[in-house]
């Protein structure tokens, strides 16, 4: 997600920020000013309204999972600079431009006629409106609906609508049948997602916690103490005595944490998943933004639920 010094407290803080922005239902609207798809088109989001008189061709991206999207619908083209934390695909623009910290003068040196982010900074919107530079912006999604929302808003604003809905529906496709293949168990198998090495974890009230509700896995950090953000910190005495079936890593850059180093905190070993070899290391990336590779992230959460529950059939006595 991003470099080493930022763990755990920023990310944590940005988890926190972002997730509070997106509260309140989906955000992404479009209304076009005309009769049928074309320009000038008029969207609305959390930065307020916006209008495109035409056909962007100078869209700056401060947001790495807009980034995803825009090249997932065949925007790429349009796509003229993505901050430094878009390493995905590979043939984005990148450059040295801050999501976290934008440099009003360094974005409008690319003569955006787009500028689409994820969190907005105080003053970022206002300063570029003051440039007459529109800015869209899409904040984490909370479910699955909104990240297909945002999907289709970006068709909107670059021309691509038919791509957009064709990706949407491969998408949902795609989940509904990972979903339909998940085993069913008589008690669901538990897990504990890890955000960073102090134990930060995720409640099903996130868009990442959902993901495990929707496979029918319980989330040990449902039993923890509750938090306004859905992000509790936990200890390692609680994840223990939890002994989840299942431990999913989201910290393999960030930390370096690995099922070794998992293996090796003391008291650890205790833990099912860690007997039972079902200490996953996740992309981190992909598994914390919600854009077309979340049906990537689903998949492999599915696959190593589906091997953790073979391996409880067969060492019940039944089998």
């Amino acid at each position: 997600m991003v470099a080493r010094k930022f763990i755990p407290s920023l990310i944590v803080v940005v988890l926190v920020a972002l997730s509070a922005c997106s509260s309140g239902g989906p955000s992404a609207q479009v209304s076009p000013s005309k009769a049928g798809s074309g320009f000038p088109m008029t969207l609305t989001s959390k930065a307020g309204e916006i209008t495109l008189p035409e056909r962007p061709s100078h869209i700056v991206s401060l947001s790495p999972t807009a980034t995803e999207m825009l090249f997932a619908i065949g925007a790429g083209a349009q796509v003229v600079a993505v901050d430094a934390q878009s390493d995905y695909p590979a043939s984005a623009p990148k450059t040295s431009l801050s999501y976290l910290n934008p440099n009003i003068e360094a974005i409008a040196s690319y003569s955006p006629d787009l500028v689409v982010i994820d969190w907005n900074v105080p003053g970022t919107v206002r300063s570029l409106g003051s440039l007459g530079v529109p800015v869209l912006a899409q904040p984490p999604a909370a479910t699955l609906d909104e990240s297909y929302s945002q999907i289709a808003q970006l068709g909107q604003a670059t021309g691509h609508t038919g791509e957009a809905a064709a990706l949407v529906s491969k998408m949902r496709t795609e989940i509904q049948q990972i979903v339909a293949s998940m085993p069913q168990t008589g008690t669901p198998l538990s897990i504990y997602h890890e955000l960073d090495d102090t134990y930060y974890s995720a409640t099903s009230e996130t868009f990442i916690g959902q993901i495990y509700s929707m496979l029918g896995l319980g989330n040990i950090a449902d039993g923890a103490a509750h938090t306004a953000t859905g992000y509790p910190q936990l200890s390692a005495e609680y994840i223990i005595s939890s002994d989840p079936d299942l431990i999913f890593l989201a910290d393999t850059k960030c930390c370096h944490q690995t099922p070794a180093t998992v293996a090796a905190r003391p008291g650890w070993d205790e833990i099912a998943a860690v007997r039972n070899g079902n200490v996953v290391a996740l992309d981190e990336d992909i598994a914390s933004r919600w854009g077309p590779r979340v049906v990537d992230f689903i998949r492999t959460v599915a696959e190593a639920a589906q091997r953790a529950a073979g391996q409880q059939q067969s060492q019940s006595p039944a089998a």
